[in-house]
């Protein structure tokens, strides 16, 4: 039986209001590169390089933002050799992990549906 936003807030009053930490994460986890880099990690650990190529139209800029915000979320894991050139490697945390788990039906959906909602916007 799926749960309501309804049944979310009479067990945890507040939750998902403007005040409540639930908000910041998910801003961080549904925004446009979150899900991306996220999923990308789905695959395995990656380099910042790689990440940058699977990660189409992704600035330097964006990317390393939303590394570093995903790190300190917990959800990615960041690991730097010490060697020249610098060898840093990212891959999802435990709890990146099962977060990642908890999207893929969402997108899975999006991919069915996509092309028909977003056609459906371009008929007059």
């Amino acid at each position: 039986m799926a749960v309501s936003l309804a049944d979310l807030r009479a067990e945890q009053p507040g939750v998902f209001s403007h005040a409540c930490p639930t908000r910041t994460v998910l801003d961080h986890v549904m925004s446009r590169w979150g899900v991306l880099v996220l999923c990308t990690l789905a695959e395995g650990t990656k380099r910042w390089g790689e990440l940058r190529r699977e990660v189409e139209a992704i600035s330097e800029k964006m990317l390393s933002q939303t590394l570093r915000t995903l790190v300190a979320d917990g959800l990615v894991d960041r690991h730097s050799y010490p060697m020249v050139p610098p060898h840093v490697e990212y891959r999802l945390t435990e709890r990146g992990q099962q977060l990642v788990d908890r999207m893929m039906p969402l997108l899975e959906w999006i991919s069915v549906n996509a092309a028909e909602i977003v056609g459906d916007q371009r008929t007059p």
